[in-house]
Protein backbone atom coordinates (compact mmCIF):
# COMPACT_ATOMS: atom_id res chain seq x y z
CA UNK A 1 0.00 0.00 0.00
CA UNK A 2 1.29 3.47 -0.89
CA UNK A 3 0.98 5.87 2.03
CA UNK A 4 0.96 9.66 1.98
CA UNK A 5 0.24 12.44 4.45
CA UNK A 6 -1.27 15.90 4.42
CA UNK A 7 -0.74 18.45 7.16
CA UNK A 8 -3.19 21.22 8.09
CA UNK A 9 -1.20 24.10 9.60
CA UNK A 10 -2.82 27.17 11.15
CA UNK A 11 -0.93 30.40 11.71
CA UNK A 12 -0.58 31.57 15.34
CA UNK A 13 -4.04 33.16 15.60
CA UNK A 14 -5.76 30.45 13.49
CA UNK A 15 -6.94 32.99 10.92
CA UNK A 16 -4.92 31.43 8.07
CA UNK A 17 -4.15 27.94 6.77
CA UNK A 18 -0.97 27.04 4.93
CA UNK A 19 -1.64 25.66 1.44
CA UNK A 20 0.46 24.86 -1.60
CA UNK A 21 -0.45 25.33 -5.24
CA UNK A 22 -0.14 22.11 -7.23
CA UNK A 23 2.05 22.33 -10.32
CA UNK A 24 1.32 18.81 -11.57
CA UNK A 25 -1.52 16.35 -11.87
CA UNK A 26 -3.62 15.36 -10.13
CA UNK A 27 -5.26 18.68 -9.33
CA UNK A 28 -2.91 20.84 -11.41
CA UNK A 29 -3.32 24.52 -10.43
CA UNK A 30 -5.47 23.84 -7.36
CA UNK A 31 -4.58 24.47 -3.73
CA UNK A 32 -3.81 21.56 -1.45
CA UNK A 33 -2.47 20.93 2.02
CA UNK A 34 1.27 20.37 2.33
CA UNK A 35 2.46 16.78 2.69
CA UNK A 36 3.98 13.92 0.81
CA UNK A 37 4.93 10.27 0.70
CA UNK A 38 5.51 8.18 3.79
CA UNK A 39 8.68 6.20 3.10
CA UNK A 40 8.95 2.44 3.68
CA UNK A 41 9.72 1.74 7.33
CA UNK A 42 8.86 5.32 8.39
CA UNK A 43 6.09 5.92 10.91
CA UNK A 44 3.39 8.38 9.93
CA UNK A 45 4.10 11.07 12.52
CA UNK A 46 7.82 11.15 11.72
CA UNK A 47 6.97 11.40 8.02
CA UNK A 48 4.57 14.29 8.71
CA UNK A 49 7.28 16.24 10.56
CA UNK A 50 9.81 15.46 7.81
CA UNK A 51 7.47 16.57 5.02
CA UNK A 52 6.45 19.69 6.93
CA UNK A 53 10.09 20.73 7.30
CA UNK A 54 11.04 19.82 3.73
CA UNK A 55 8.09 21.62 2.15
CA UNK A 56 7.77 24.64 4.44
CA UNK A 57 10.79 25.01 6.73
CA UNK A 58 8.52 24.53 9.76
CA UNK A 59 10.21 22.48 12.50
CA UNK A 60 8.52 20.99 15.60
CA UNK A 61 9.73 23.80 17.90
CA UNK A 62 7.70 26.29 15.82
CA UNK A 63 4.42 24.53 16.68
CA UNK A 64 2.14 24.77 19.68
CA UNK A 65 2.60 21.29 21.11
CA UNK A 66 2.71 18.56 18.51
CA UNK A 67 0.98 17.58 15.31
CA UNK A 68 -2.31 15.78 15.91
CA UNK A 69 -3.17 12.69 13.86
CA UNK A 70 -6.81 13.32 12.90
CA UNK A 71 -7.77 10.53 10.51
CA UNK A 72 -6.78 8.38 7.57
CA UNK A 73 -8.35 8.08 4.15
CA UNK A 74 -7.85 4.70 2.48
CA UNK A 75 -8.70 4.28 -1.18
CA UNK A 76 -8.98 0.53 -1.79
CA UNK A 77 -10.20 0.85 -5.37
CA UNK A 78 -7.20 3.01 -6.27
CA UNK A 79 -4.32 0.57 -5.79
CA UNK A 80 -4.61 0.65 -2.00
CA UNK A 81 -3.57 4.25 -1.35
CA UNK A 82 -3.76 5.64 2.17
CA UNK A 83 -3.54 9.29 3.26
CA UNK A 84 -2.84 10.19 6.90
CA UNK A 85 -4.15 13.58 8.02
CA UNK A 86 -2.36 15.70 10.65
CA UNK A 87 -3.06 19.16 12.06
CA UNK A 88 -1.07 21.71 14.01
CA UNK A 89 -0.70 25.37 14.83
CA UNK A 90 2.27 27.72 14.74
CA UNK A 91 3.31 29.23 18.06
CA UNK A 92 4.25 32.56 16.48
CA UNK A 93 5.15 34.25 13.24
CA UNK A 94 7.18 32.10 10.88
CA UNK A 95 8.76 32.59 7.51
CA UNK A 96 7.75 29.61 5.41
CA UNK A 97 9.55 28.63 2.25
CA UNK A 98 9.17 25.70 -0.08
CA UNK A 99 11.59 24.38 -2.64
CA UNK A 100 9.03 22.48 -4.70
CA UNK A 101 5.68 24.23 -4.37
CA UNK A 102 4.30 27.74 -4.10
CA UNK A 103 3.11 28.24 -0.50
CA UNK A 104 0.13 30.46 0.28
CA UNK A 105 -1.61 31.43 3.52
CA UNK A 106 -5.36 31.10 2.84
CA UNK A 107 -8.06 32.64 5.02
CA UNK A 108 -9.40 30.02 7.43
CA UNK A 109 -12.95 31.05 6.50
CA UNK A 110 -12.39 30.04 2.84
CA UNK A 111 -14.80 27.58 1.27
CA UNK A 112 -12.51 24.55 1.28
CA UNK A 113 -15.29 22.50 -0.37
CA UNK A 114 -14.89 24.61 -3.55
CA UNK A 115 -13.45 22.08 -6.00
CA UNK A 116 -12.64 24.82 -8.52
CA UNK A 117 -9.95 26.11 -6.14
CA UNK A 118 -9.08 23.23 -3.80
CA UNK A 119 -7.81 19.71 -4.50
CA UNK A 120 -9.17 16.52 -2.99
CA UNK A 121 -12.81 16.28 -4.08
CA UNK A 122 -14.03 18.12 -0.97
CA UNK A 123 -11.71 16.31 1.45
CA UNK A 124 -10.03 19.55 2.53
CA UNK A 125 -13.41 20.95 3.56
CA UNK A 126 -14.18 17.71 5.38
CA UNK A 127 -10.85 17.86 7.21
CA UNK A 128 -11.62 21.39 8.42
CA UNK A 129 -15.05 20.32 9.68
CA UNK A 130 -13.39 17.49 11.64
CA UNK A 131 -10.87 19.94 13.12
CA UNK A 132 -13.71 22.22 14.24
CA UNK A 133 -15.52 19.25 15.82
CA UNK A 134 -12.64 17.34 17.40
CA UNK A 135 -9.77 19.81 17.85
CA UNK A 136 -11.27 23.20 18.78
CA UNK A 137 -8.07 23.85 20.72
CA UNK A 138 -6.40 24.52 17.35
CA UNK A 139 -8.91 27.23 16.42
Amino acid sequence: MDAFNVIWVFNADSSKVLMCKRHKEPYLGLYNLVGGKIEDGEDGLSAAYRELEEETGIVPSMLVGELHHLMNFTYFANANVSVEVYAGKLSGEALVCGDEKELVWMDADSNFFDMKHFAGEGNIGHIYEIIKMLRPDLL
